[in-house]
């Protein structure tokens, strides 16, 4: 196991952080009309992409669904989140892509990744 894994911890939010997080679910849930399995995946995706990072997200969904999940949620990802997270390291996908240099291939589709969706355990 890589050493950077052995480490890794959940960065604690300030006060105002987290009370912003929440109020963004809130109104989000208040002004969604549609499916829930929509808003509960665009909520995975907002509590996921502080952790992960934006270019994972857009890494393991395509751009349809990075842009409704933006949408429902009043965002957009690479102004809300770090390029890469804390926790970028557990995507299998983007790993692969980091070692091949194919980040932009992968996401266009050129380049297929078997596991692109896949987190590791730490």
């Amino acid at each position: 196991m890589a050493k950077s894994k052995l480490n890794l911890k959940i960065p604690a939010l300030s006060e105002a952080d987290a009370h912003r997080l929440v109020r963004k679910v809130d109104e989000a849930i208040k002004a969604f009309d549609g499916q829930f399995d929509e808003l509960e995946s665009a909520i995975g995706m907002y509590f996921l992409g502080r952790l992960v990072g934006w270019k994972v997200l857009v890494l393991i969904h395509n751009k349809r669904t990075i842009k409704k999940y933006e949408e429902i949620l009043g965002i957009e990802i690479r102004k809300e989140f770090l390029e890469e997270g804390p926790f970028v390291e557990k995507s299998v996908g983007y790993q692969i892509t980091k070692k091949l240099n194919t980040f932009w291939k992968a996401v266009a589709g050129e380049v297929k990744l078997e596991h692109r969706r896949d987190l590791e355990k730490v």
